[in-house]
This record gives C-alpha cells, sequence and structure tokens, in this order.
C-alpha cells in the first residue's frame, strides 16, 4: 500500500520557504504522493499555481489534487491547466475531482451552485476535460485543439472524491477509482466504500479501481490541541455540526495511527492520502517515521 502526503495547505501560515521544505522532504522521503485540495474563500494557496511549482520542486512523487472542485472552472480550461500540470512534472499527476460541499466557494467566483446537480455536471465536465486531451476541437470553429497534450496517454488518471454510494457507483460509469476520505481511517467506514467501488466497477464491467482513502493526522505533544484547532477552522461551514468530527478525528499518535494504516492495507487500500494539521516542515519526518518506521 502506498502512502501520500498532503501539503498543509489548509493549516495557516504557510509561506515560500515552508512551501519549498515541505515539497523537498516529502519528494526525498519515502512518500509516493504529494496532494492538495481546492478552497476559494480560505487562506489556502490557489491550487494549480501550487502544484505548478510543486511539479518542478520535485522529481519523483505522484502530485494529486486532492480534490479539484470541478464545479468551479470552465472544463476545457480545466483541461489546460491540468495538461500542462502533467507536463511540467513529465507524467507524475493524478486528478481527484469532487463536487465540494462549500457554497461561499462557488459564490466567490460566480459559479453556478448545482445542489443535486453537481453530480451529473462533473460527469459531463470530465468527459469534456478527456475530449480536450484527446484532441477534439474545443468548438466547431476552432483552428487547433486546445494544447499542451497530457504527457500520459489518455490523460492523467482520474479518481472521483466520493462519499456516499450513490456517487461511488456513478463513479464507475466514467472514472478510474474513488478518493474517499474517513476522519479516523474507521474500518467499517472504509470497508463499506472499498466493496461499494469494487462491486460497481464490476457490475459496469470495468477493471478494478484504485482506492484511496484518507484522514486528518495530529503528532507530537500538542496533537489534541492542533487537531481541536484545526477542524474547528477547516469545518466551520458545518456550523455546530464541526464539533462531531473532533473526537472522530482519532489518529493523534503513532500506536492508532499504525493501527489504522495496517487496517486499511488489509482492506485493500492501493494508496492512503494524510493530512497534516501544522506547517511545522518536521511533521514529514514525525510523519515518515510512524508510517514507514520499526514498530
Amino acid at each position: 500500500m502506498d502512502i501520500g502526503l498532503n501539503l498543509p495547505i489548509m493549516a495557516p501560515g504557510l509561506d515560500r520557504e515552508r512551501t519549498v521544505e515541505w515539497c523537498r522532504r516529502i519528494d526525498e522521503g519515502p512518500w509516493s504522493s504529494l496532494a492538495a485540495g481546492e478552497r476559494i474563500s480560505y487562506p489556502n494557496p490557489e491550487l494549480f499555481t501550487l502544484l505548478g511549482a510543486a511539479a518542478v520542486l520535485t522529481e519523483r512523487v505522484r502530485l494529486v489534487t486532492n480534490v479539484t472542485v470541478v464545479g468551479l472552472h470552465d472544463p476545457v480550461l480545466l483541461a489546460k491547466q491540468l495538461a500542462t500540470l502533467d507536463m511540467l512534472s513529465n507524467g507524475r499527476l493524478t486528478v481527484g475531482v469532487g463536487v465540494g460541499g462549500r457554497e461561499e466557494d462557488y459564490r466567490a467566483v460566480g459559479a453556478d451552485w448545482q445542489g443535486p446537480k453537481a453530480v451529473a455536471h462533473m460527469e459531463q465536465a470530465v468527459a469534456r476535460m478527456r475530449a480536450t486531451w484527446s484532441g477534439t476541437p474545443s468548438h466547431p470553429e476552432a483552428l487547433r485543439p486546445v494544447e499542451p497534450f497530457p504527457i500520459q496517454a489518455g490523460g492523467p488518471p482520474i479518481l472521483v472524491g466520493a462519499l456516499g454510494p450513490r456517487s461511488i457507483r456513478r463513479a464507475a460509469r466514467y472514472a478510474d477509482g474513488v478518493l474517499s476520505f474517513s476522519f479516523g481511517l474507521d474500518r467499517a467506514e472504509v470497508a463499506n466504500a472499498f466493496k461499494t467501488a469494487r462491486t460497481a466497477w464490476l457490475e459496469a464491467d470495468r477493471d478494478p479501481p484504485r482506492l484511496v482513502t484518507g484522514a486528518f493526522v495530529a503528532l507530537g505533544e500538542d496533537a489534541d490541541r492542533r487537531m481541536e484547532d484545526y477542524l474547528r477552522r477547516y469545518l466551520n461551514f458545518l456550523g455546530p455540526a464541526a464539533e462531531y468530527a473532533i473526537p472522530v478525528a482519532r489518529l493523534r499518535d503513532v500506536p492508532r495511527l499504525r493501527e489504522a494504516l495496517a487496517a486499511a492495507e488489509d482492506l485493500g487500500a492501493d494508496e492512503i492520502l494524510i493530512t497534516p494539521t501544522t506547517i511545522d516542515p518536521d511533521e514529514v519526518d514525525r510523519l515518515a517515521d510512524a508510517c514507514f518506521g520499526a514498530s
């Protein structure tokens, strides 16, 4: 099982120096991927600018959009941006797509909040992106296709950030796998998501899906406080319901983290994407020791 690491872009205070250091340590470490997600009305760096920098600051790890909120973007422009990232990384890009859960981000960029139609809209957008990558003209009068083309034949692999069974089953129609999430890498929760995905891909007569999940992790003496502060800030759009996530996000020490990783591997996870809760670059080494060190 691969283990990747998200950049700590949702924690406050990230700057150029720390971004460079995180990219360097992730690329030089045992990690499979460097990932980053997307928010608009939040102090995180813009996703594609950040991953463009990460593409040239790294040589080995895959880059993962975890996730791109497709509804915030024009699909043709998004296809061009992602193809550029694939070019800059020399074919190391994996595209995680999702609908997002924050209406304020849609409003901030003037995008239409799709509501119940968002999943269908995302499927259509992915089809448009893949057509663009294959060289299909963007419109009848176009003089040439939208380029650059991706390094990876057919475009980067696409994983759907799906949590519920309906969205997982729909993803089997057009994606290469799922990128789910569990606050504590709960065994039953992960098992149910993976079982749903395997069944859906089998029923769609497709090769087995890539199964990826992730969780928030905090290590160190102040792990409890850091996790609570992080979740209250990041999940504030949920209001009082955000308090529910705090005890569920239980990965705050090495034994529990190792236990959860072993369970995920036993369930057949292809990769786990860990989300750190601090901008301290030493967390990269603490997490590496916890995930890959001797028991």
